[in-house]
């Protein structure tokens, strides 16, 4: 998955919002509490990765083990998670370990950290430190997970458009919610979907911590995974050696402001994917970028009447194709895809790009089977933030969002929107907005990209500022940049992680 913060109408993995605008409001967020986990913890018993990740012959070095957790803290010997954790050692002088979090929330950290490790040539990170990554409470490898839903009814999901925005349209939508909402706490169970929140998960990283026997860690997260490091460093300050958040969420920010931010970022990436479009002489959008929302609606808003044609027998439906643009928008590389996509739209011939564009967004295999990976993510939004249960504020924010995102917004205003599906959910919150505090001089460097379309520029600029921090800018349109080949970003985190050069203000 691309590392991020995105979300559908049930949630995509971001911020993301299509023609059904998902809007979480939370009122001033408590900073995470340390509470207490050094205790009894052991240091894991490592062995290997097979059971998760099939041949690790490009990764010879990695070693798996689980770690165990209280669903519940207030309850140390009451029901328990199981915490999948990859490890591949430094090959030289070790300094500590490098744990990181891909994003999300839902995204596979140990899936994640085994192909980081497998494409990394020997260099100082892999040097120096083990990289290491857990997979959070209900996600991924660990047990038990957050699934909501079979993958027929995703499929099924999928096909409706949820965009007819008539009282009679907003009530088919919100019993879709509600049907979704008694799912999730039929299948996952009270106890573990209340406590699969982001305050937990902070303390489920200490206890990965101390089983791995370090005294701190070095920590890198990307889109959601800032959140997490957020959230760690008010709990946790003196655990941390060195910590880069790359794609910044801004955890004071009001949720409406964040989301009525992010999609004008969008927007933005989008209008620069249709300038670059314009150059190319079968560009779908056409050759003037100022008309690109008008051809874009031309083209997909019939498929709310018909999904269009696919090799696959699904077709690509509405919400499919505003998935596919969402996901492609996330890094220029998918620039092609889409503009191939969009054209066939044009022409009427299987865009069949859009529908795998589409389906990795969505976690879905070429064997019709879904990762838990938006279950998850829904489930850990809709604790993580306090939700209204009243309709205005969803009106007024797909109101805001139609001027600043017309891409993306379907049809006319109509003065009615439905509620997110966190107004429906069966459990509550356990955290409200909080600023965030330094958790000490040198202790983070925030990295944020000038036209990032999931994590805005400004969430950087204001997250470095509560935590005291370095802030890198990259000039770019796209979703994070650590570790990307960017040579100017990379060399200064480098310096950070190993020789704690604090990189200051920089722009690459």
């Amino acid at each position: 998955m691309i590392a991020m913060l995105r979300r559908t109408p049930l949630g995509l993995t971001s911020l993301i919002f299509a023609a059904t605008f998902v809007i979480v409001l939370p009122t001033a967020r408590a900073a995470p509490d340390a509470g207490n986990t050094e205790s009894t913890v052991r240091q894991a018993d490592w062995g290997s990765c097979e059971q998760w990740l099939g041949n690790t012959s490009d990764i010879p070095a990695a070693r798996c083990a689980t770690v165990t957790v209280p669903v519940d803290y207030s309850k140390p010997d009451g029901a328990q998670a199981q915490l999948a954790v990859i490890k591949v050692p430094a090959t030289g002088q070790r300094i500590g370990s490098l744990m990181i979090n891909p994003g999300g929330p839902g995204q596979s950290a140990v899936d994640v950290v085994a192909g980081m490790a497998a494409s990394f040539a020997d260099n100082d990170i892999t040097r120096h430190f083990d990289l290491v990554g857990f997979d959070p409470r209900g996600v991924g490898h660990s047990t038990p997970e957050v699934r909501c839903r079979t993958d027929a009814e995703f499929d099924a999901f999928r096909q409706d458009p949820l965009v007819d925005y008539s009282p009679a349209g907003v009530a088919h939508i919100e019993d879709i919610y509600r049907q979704y909402a008694a799912e999730c706490l039929n299948k996952v169970g009270p106890e573990f979907l209340a406590n699969v929140g982001t305050v937990n998960v902070a303390r489920d990283m200490d206890v990965v911590r101390q089983a791995l026997g370090d005294p701190q860690i070095n920590y890198l997260g990307y889109s959601y995974g800032t959140e997490l490091g957020t959230a760690y460093a008010q709990a946790f300050p003196q655990n941390i050696r060195a910590m880069v958040l790359d794609g910044a969420v801004d955890p004071q920010l009001d949720a409406v402001e964040k989301n009525v931010r992010q999609m004008a970022s969008f927007q933005q990436a989008f209008t620069d994917f249709a300038k670059q479009c314009a150059t190319v002489a079968d560009c779908a959008l056409g050759a003037d970028p100022s008309k690109a929302n008008d051809r874009y609606h031309a083209l997909v808003d019939p498929l709310v009447a018909k999904p269009g044609p696919t090799q696959d027998p699904r077709g690509l439906s509405y919400q499919d194709a505003i998935t596919g643009t969402a996901n492609s928008l996330y890094t220029p590389r998918y620039w092609e895809f889409l503009a191939n996509g969009l054209n066939a739209l044009a022409h009427a011939t299987p865009a069949e790009e859009l529908l795998l564009l589409a389906d990795e967004y969505q976690g879905r295999d070429k064997t019709g089977h879904y990762t838990n990976l938006q279950d998850a993510f829904t489930a850990v939004r809709c604790v993580d933030y306090v939700t209204p249960t009243d309709s205005a504020p969803w009106v007024e924010a797909d109101k805001r969002i139609r001027e600043v995102a017309p891409f993306m917004s379907y049809g006319e205003f109509t003065g009615f929107a439905p509620r997110d599906v966190c107004a429906f959910w069966p459990v509550p919150p356990t955290t409200t907005a909080y600023a965030a505090t330094s958790p000490g001089p040198n202790k983070v460097v925030v990295v944020s990209t000038t036209h990032d379309p999931a994590t805005p520029y400004q969430a950087g600029i204001d997250l470095a500022r509560q935590l005291d921090a370095s802030l890198i800018s990259f000039e770019g349109t796209q979703h994070t940049v650590v570790f990307k080949g960017v040579q100017c970003v990379d060399t200064a985190i480098v310096n950070y992680f190993v020789n704690l050069t604090r990189p200051g203000d920089l722009h690459c």
